[in-house]
Formats: structure tokens, sequence, C-alpha cells
């Protein structure tokens, strides 16, 4: 069996996780809050692995990104339903409040930001890869933290966007925050925002200027990730400063 070690050298053990509320997010995506003994808590944007034991003994493990803040009791994952994948159908469609499973963790300490950090904060999603960003703005709120914050979260459809009630409040009471949602798909009447993938033109109108040195995380698909990170870097954004997570076709982490 392989080991998970931290960065300090700490070896992460299996833990049992119980399930002490389900939030429906999308008819795709569900949150899971979890009780985990123990916890020694974790940092905005890190990760978890997931493991699931089958009657006759079979294996499944996924990695998923906490979507909780530190300051939270409950540790949140955000899990979108991957189809005909081993974990996510089980942990969106079956599991109920009080179900346990494993999990080990928190993983990663490159994809982090926390108010210490500095900003500016650009954030930009693809899809469930909202879920650490979501992590950092919540820590941001918790922390009263008037640190400028920009958010580009591209989405197949308004009703494809995760946390969406949370975020309009969240950018309505908070001048220092900017939410821009991008739908690629379809569009409700009346549609003022974005209709097309992210590209150059709209991460240039909307971005923080490379002078000003904006803490960039994006986090999605590999496709977009890949994309969009070049297109930074065209906009001559220091390269070192871009932190990216991508998404496999399994939906985890890599």
């Amino acid at each position: 069996m392989t080991e998970t070690v931290t960065a300090s050298g700490r070896r992460l053990d299996w833990q049992l996780a119980q399930v002490r509320e389900i939030a429906v997010e999308t008819f795709r995506v569900k949150s899971l809050l979890l009780h985990v003994p123990g916890w020694q808590g974790h940092l905005p944007g890190q990760h978890v692995d997931i493991r699931l034991t089958a009657e006759d003994g079979y294996q499944a493990q996924r990695s998923y990104s906490i979507s909780s803040p530190p300051e939270e009791e409950l540790l949140t994952l955000t899990v979108e339903k991957v189809d005909n994948g081993e974990v996510s159908p089980y942990l969106v469609g079956d599991l109920r409040a009080r179900d346990q499973f494993e999990l080990r963790g928190p993983i990663g300490r490159y994809f982090v930001w926390t108010v210490a950090t500095g900003g500016p904060l650009w954030l930009i999603a693809g899809g469930s890869g909202i879920a650490p960003l979501m992590a950092m703005l919540r820590h941001r709120a918790r922390q009263k933290a008037r640190i400028p914050a920009l958010l580009l979260y591209s989405s197949r459809s308004l009703e494809d966007v995760i946390y969406r009630e949370e975020l309009d409040a969240m950018a309505s009471h908070d001048p220092d925050l900017r939410v821009v949602n991008i739908l690629t798909r379809k569009q409700p009447t009346g549609w003022a925002g974005p209709r097309r993938r992210i590209d150059k033109g709209l991460l240039a109108d909307a971005c923080f200027p490379p002078s000003q040195s904006p803490k960039i995380f994006v986090c999605g698909p590999a496709s977009l990730v890949e994309a969009v990170s070049s297109l930074l870097v065209e906009l001559e954004h220091d390269p070192l400063a871009i932190k990216t997570e991508r998404f496999g076709p399994s939906g985890a982490v890599s």
C-alpha cells in the first residue's frame, strides 16, 4: 500500500469520517459535511483522499478538494457525479447522513492561499474546480479581510453554477470582491454576462494587471487550466504567481 506523507514528513493515516449533513448544490453536485474525529485542521486549497471498500474487498480511491474554510468545525467536500465513475456516483447518489467512509489528509501545500499570503487574489474556476477556491473565499470572509479578490467562474449554464446563492451574497455584501459568472452553453433570457469560453480578451478585460502582482489560482478541467495558464503568461503575468490544479476524467484532483 502506498504511504502518503505531508511536506513535513508526517504520515497520513486513514480516518473514519461521518456524514453529518448533505447539501444539494446542483442536479449533479452535492456537498458532504463531515465530522472527522481528531482532525488536525487544513489550509484553504488542500485536498483529501477518499477510500471506499466494497463487501468483496475491492477498494476505490479518489481525491477531493476541501471546500470549507479552516474556521469551520465540519469538513466539507463538494462532489460532482461523474458518469461511470467508481466513487462519485456513490457519494452523490447513495450516501446518507450518519454514513461513514475513510479519508486521509489534508494533502498539498502548493495550491494554498490564506489571508497572510495577501493579494490581490485572482481565482479562475471551471465547473467543480470552484471547490478549493471556495475554501479560500470562505476563509477570506471569515477573517473579514479586505483583500481585493476576483472570481471568474465558467459553467455550462446558470443551473450548473455551484454555490450560486452564496457567491451572490458574498459579492453583494463585499465591495472588495467581484464575481463574474461565465455561461458557455446556455444563458437565461436577458443574460448580460460573458457567454463564451474564457479567452485572452476576457482575461485582459477582467483581470488585475501584472503590475499589481496578483496571486492567481486556476482550477478545473485540464483543458481549461492549460489554456488559461498559457493566456495569463501571454498577458505578462509572472508564471511563478500562477498556481494550478487540474481535474482528470474521473473527477479526481491531479
